[in-house]
């Protein structure tokens, strides 16, 4: 009886080891599977900043050679657009698709999150009466997160400006009007609208489904109009729109403010924008708690294996007396 006692507790000690292991493995494999998810995150996001372009924006300072060096990267860049008042500060591109640049950034590289694209029906000297630009809505103030927001009417009015450069010179923005759509919707997706008459019919079906409107910009048919498209958090399949008059005139940023720069963060001339991504300080210090809390957890499971060893020797010598 006492040797299948002993050989009973011997089994069941067995078990618990094993139980144990199974549960430790079950605990690192998901501190393990959430840190990478965290960092993966971040990954994304990091890309998707518009600090990661900031080197290549078009200035008059520059005479738009940093932005040159940015198309010898990726010669489908041709543009830059900014919204004043938001962080909305990047290159666009355009593909022979409208497929392209969901998942791949201006440096022509795979990215899940896109970049700003022209539609690949438009014309690339916005010389159409009416242009759309895509880009994805993102958490975080990046790409077209912010796009949304518009529809706040105090956001709306604080925000009238922004800046569209191409063909080697800046364009001013002026906006006009915010509109949700279905992405489906065709009335509102389209493309090459000529003549006077379709051109005028287009442009006030989009005012009568403004939910925002700014009446103190005149818009006709001999201005050119630009969409700026993302995916709306409202609903399933809608799009939010903010529409805007380019114009000759340039206008100021009275947003704008002075920041500092480390070379962290601004890339050297001719490095893809796309690298570098930097982890937060946040996601940091969650992979340090992840990484301490599994060397607390092996530490405990290795001193009840040596207590536990301990008591069989204990045991055997009791039996031995």
């Amino acid at each position: 009886m006492g040797a299948a006692a002993g050989i009973g507790r011997k089994s069941i000690r067995i078990a618990n080891s094993i139980i144990n292991l199974f549960v430790l493995l079950a605990i690192l494999l998901l501190l393990a599977y959430g840190s990478y998810a965290l960092w993966d995150s971040g990954q994304v996001y990091a890309a998707a900043s518009p600090t990661k372009y900031e080197a290549y924006k078009p200035t008059n300072a520059n005479q738009g050679l940093s932005f040159q060096q940015l198309q010898a990267i990726n010669p489908e860049v041709f543009s830059w657009l900014t919204v004043y008042g938001t962080h909305i500060d990047y290159p666009v591109a355009q593909g022979a698709d409208n497929l392209k640049y969901i998942n791949t950034n201006a440096s022509g590289k795979y990215s899940l999150s896109g970049s700003l694209f022209l539609d690949s029906d438009c014309s690339k000297d916005f010389s159409d009466f009416s242009s759309i630009i895509y880009g994805h809505h993102m958490d975080k103030d990046t790409m077209f997160g912010e796009i949304g927001l518009f529809a706040d009417k105090s956001y709306f009015d604080a925000r009238k400006y922004g800046m569209l450069y191409f063909n080697g010179r800046e364009y001013g923005l002026q906006f006009f009007a915010f509109v949700h759509a279905d992405a489906y919707d065709t009335s509102v997706f389209r493309t090459k609208i000529t003549g006077a008459g379709a051109q005028q019919s287009y442009l006030n079906m989009l005012l009568s489904r403004a939910t925002n409107v700014r009446g103190d910009v005149p818009v006709t048919t001999n201005d050119h109009i630009v969409l700026l498209s993302t995916c709306s958090e409202s609903s399933t399949n809608g799009r939010d729109i903010l529409i805007g008059k380019i114009t000759n005139q340039t206008y100021p940023d009275t947003f704008k403010t002075e920041i500092t720069k480390t070379a962290s963060i601004v890339p050297m001339a001719g490095a893809d924008p796309g690298s570098g991504a930097q982890a937060s300080p946040a996601m940091k210090v969650l992979i340090v708690a992840a990484c301490l809390l599994i060397l607390l957890l092996i530490g405990l499971v290795f001193r009840k294996r040596k207590r536990s060893q301990k008591g069989s020797m204990d045991a055997a010598q009791n039996r031995n007396l």
